[in-house]
């Protein structure tokens, strides 16, 4: 299995590095100075990290100087005071305009967004290059939406065979589910129940589970030179994260409000606590949204910040042009690599257990006892 995984990473970095060595093969860019060589690879990192309307595999720049993409294109769909639905092929990356009904749309190359144009494709931009023209809403099957729908059709299979070969042998699964069966204990015993309780956490763990291989499995598939950086889409961390907060605030018990609103509770009298609570309740509050921020913005920045050093990496064969800098960022590149492999599944592991740990504090009852006729009566 490590074999396997370490023939796939060379070939994932022997695959992206083959995009850079495309320009260095062109002659008509080996006239480039080293500042336009950083530029150029400074504009692939940033398009590999961006959200597409068609999935790209590769691009190559041919003998005509002509650069040339290969992938297949996915289905776009926009609301323009009306429905607007066709394929992104027809946008052709940003060289032609698509006529839908009574309207026109464009790509702009720079931020990958369609917008409204007319007839002539002119995009207007400001003073800080942002596009003006509307921009109608977009409900695109975009690469990240296909990968998730991948991703989720593949643990749908992958957890149906481990549950049907549970019902087959109640003591052992068989196939892959040997692989997955550890980890799935792992996160009941060793996240869930800890963090949440014995009593409740059976509730929680569908989600836990879900959360988490779904987000190693995308953070794995980002490692692929195919440029599919589902989690450094902070649109996508937002959406897990609302998750956990709609679930650790809708599922709160009585206990969990009162401590936010009512902290010290009968510890002294409203008098004196109310100079508290005028800082004290706010700030309460404010953790209940910054529990979740806290989770989106870690998953988000570091899977966006590895992938960026990662190309930025491999980017460096392409600017040195040599072979002690291409074998010394090579070096670096799959050194890298092994790192994110781990932090792929630290991210997923982090993000599982701050979510079983807010989901403890919101399910945690507390034993009220008071004293009556010289015996204590729990609450």
């Amino acid at each position: 299995m490590q074999g396997k995984r370490l023939i796939h990473l060379l070939f994932g970095i022997a695959f992206l590095t083959a995009s850079f060595s495309a320009y260095a093969s062109d002659p008509k860019k080996g006239a480039l100075t080293p500042q336009d060589r950083k530029t150029e690879v400074s504009a692939y990192v940033k398009h590999h990290n961006l959200d597409t309307h068609d999935f790209g595999l590769f691009s190559y720049t041919g003998a005509d100087g002509a650069h040339h993409q290969i992938g297949f294109p996915l289905p776009v769909i926009l609301w323009a005071d009306g429905l607007h639905v066709f394929s992104s092929g027809a946008l052709h990356h940003g060289e032609s305009v698509v006529a839908s009904g009574d309207k026109y749309f464009a790509l702009d190359t720079h931020s990958y967004k369609i917008y409204e144009t007319d007839a002539s494709g002119v995009l207007n931009y400001d003073a800080d290059h942002h596009v003006t023209n509307v921009a109608p809403l977009d409900f695109s099957i975009t690469k990240s939406v296909f990968m998730i729908m991948l991703v989720s059709v593949m643990l749908f299979m992958i957890f149906m065979g481990l549950a049907k070969s549970y019902a087959k042998n109640q003591s052992l699964p068989s196939g892959v589910g040997r692989f997955f069966e550890p980890i799935v204990l792992y996160i009941r015993d060793d996240i869930a129940i800890p963090n949440i309780g014995p009593e409740k956490y059976q509730r929680y763990m569908p989600y836990l589970l879900t959360v988490f291989f779904f987000i190693w499995f995308l953070n794995l598939f980002g490692l692929t030179p195919l440029g599919i950086n589902v989690t450094g889409n902070i649109a996508i961390t937002t959406a897990l994260a609302v998750i956990t907060f709609l679930i650790t605030n809708f599922t709160g018990t009585k206990d969990y409000w009162k401590h936010i609103f009512d902290p010290l509770g009968h510890a002294m009298p409203w008098v004196a606590k109310l100079p508290i609570y005028i800082i004290l309740v706010p700030i309460e509050v404010l953790g209940i949204f910054i529990k979740p921020f806290s989770l989106l913005i870690r998953l988000y920045a570091n899977m966006q910040a590895g992938h960026i050093v990662l190309g930025s990496l491999i980017g460096l064969i392409y600017v040195f042009q040599n072979w002690l800098g291409g074998t010394l960022a090579f070096g670096l590149s799959f050194a890298i690599s092994l790192i994110e492999l781990l932090v792929a599944l630290l991210q997923a592991y982090i993000f599982t257990m701050l979510s079983a740990l807010y989901f403890g504090f919101a399910s945690e009852t507390h034993d009220h006892a008071v004293e009556h006729d010289g015996e204590v009566q729990h609450l």
